[in-house]
């Protein structure tokens, strides 16, 4: 039996989405202004990076092609390449993790979440009255959309000296609270936090996030890896719950847990960093047996640099995994098969801080697979049930498999 390996570059859009108008971002495309920006020298730094984009594994695997396909460019010459490609439109209503993540695993999210609007404050007051009582608190901070880092930065030592939490929203679903690791308490957070999952379910509230952090004020104030994320049980079954019914091991790595409420899941890693994340991956790809699947997040391209508009460390980021990409890729046996793709766009050309909506890649490789194309996708759900039925697994609901288009018979 065939194993399967699933690597999320959270947030690596390649544009072209066809309803991205709808969202306000038309024209946004992450992939394409970080190779534009670095090719104009835009995304040097020193120390870090400098000069055009270099990611030869990723093309190799067809990386162009895909972005291509995504924005209506000029078709490619496919020949040299070594895996297959394609790209796939997103058809849940939001831009965020938890839908990306669903739709890639075969479930698309087709209700509308809830937000708190851009106004201060961002909270309901019964909310926020329910959140202190319950809970015990002396008051909260923030109560606003903002940006993690500078929200900690801004209200770090108020909070340190009143022990009150920092709550903040974004364009996202979702209820954050930060709090300081050891003046406040990890545990403490991790209670405070299943408190406002409760209160939040009535609101639609996709996820509430855990935002741990260290330091003594802003000059060195740093959130941790010791992120917990509370997301709403997805509301009917995944490829994650499909497997593990069948009684394969599903391995995720990161926060993939976390996103599906640990639903579906029988192994957890957990790491901090992109890097610490590729050693967990492959010790999971190590540990895989026959009908296992490995799921991977990569978070720090959305996080770390997506969020922050920061382009160089965007394009550094990339580098980096692309260098390790080979290592993964020479685990492939006989019967596997290994799928990177993106959850949604974070542009870091792009206004704001929030995601963007694009289409996603679909890279892949494995032996005995074909590299070809699998064209434009309608739904990210089809790399789900491609890789459900490479796993043996009866066709799901929703989306299409694109499996016969890599076989040599095909």
């Amino acid at each position: 039996m065939p194993r399967a390996f699933l690597f999320v570059l959270d947030s690596f859009g390649i544009g072209g989405a066809s309803d991205a108008d709808r969202f306000g971002d038309a024209g946004a495309d992450t992939y394409g202004h970080i190779l534009e920006a670095c090719a104009r020298g835009e995304g040097d730094r020193a120390g870090l990076r400098q000069g055009p984009l270099n990611l030869p594994h990723l093309r190799a695997l067809g990386l162009d092609h895909a972005a291509a396909l995504a924005t209506g460019s000029p078709r490619q010459e496919e020949a040299g390449l070594l895996g297959f490609f394609g790209a796939a439109d997103e058809t849940s209503t939001g831009k965020d993790t938890p839908s990306g993540h669903w739709e890639i695993a075969g479930l698309p999210v087709t209700f509308d979440w809830g937000y708190f609007p851009d106004t201060v404050p961002s909270f309901p007051e019964t909310l926020t009255h329910r959140l202190i009582e319950e809970a015990g608190l002396p008051g909260i901070l923030g109560n606003c959309h903002a940006s993690g880092t500078e929200i900690i930065a801004r209200l770090g030592q108020e909070h340190i000296s009143s022990g009150k939490p920092i709550c903040y929203t974004s364009s996202d679903s979702v209820f954050q609270i930060a709090a300081h690791e050891e003046h406040f308490g990890l545990d403490r957070l991790y209670a405070l936090c299943e408190t406002a999952r409760i209160l939040v379910d009535e609101l639609r509230i996709g996820r509430v996030i855990a935002r741990p952090f260290t330091g003594s004020g802003p000059q060195d104030f740093a959130r941790t890896a010791n992120r917990r994320d509370y997301a709403v049980p997805p509301h009917e079954p995944t490829l994650l719950d499909r497997l593990k019914a069948r009684g394969s091991r599903v391995f995720g790595v990161g926060k993939i847990a976390d996103i599906f409420a640990h639903r579906g899941i029988t192994d957890i890693s957990k790491a901090a960093g992109n890097m610490e994340m590729f050693d967990a991956a492959l010790a999971a790809m190590d540990k895989a047996g026959d009908g296992d699947l490995v799921f991977v997040n990569f978070v720090d391209f959305d996080s770390l640099f997506g969020h922050r508009r920061d382009v160089a460390g965007y394009a550094a980021a990339l580098e980096a995994f692309d260098r390790r990409l080979p290592k993964a890729v020479s685990r492939l046996t006989p019967g596997d098969m290994l799928i990177l793709t993106g959850d949604h766009g974070c542009d870091p050309t792009w206004k704001g801080t929030d995601h963007t909506r694009e289409r996603v890649p679909i890279l892949g490789t494995g032996p005995g697979l074909r590299a070809a194309s699998v064209g434009l996708r309608s739904s990210f759900a089809d790399i789900g049930e491609t890789m459900a039925e490479h796993l043996g697994l009866e066709a799901g609901p929703y989306g299409e498999s694109f499996l016969q288009a890599l076989t040599h018979d095909a």
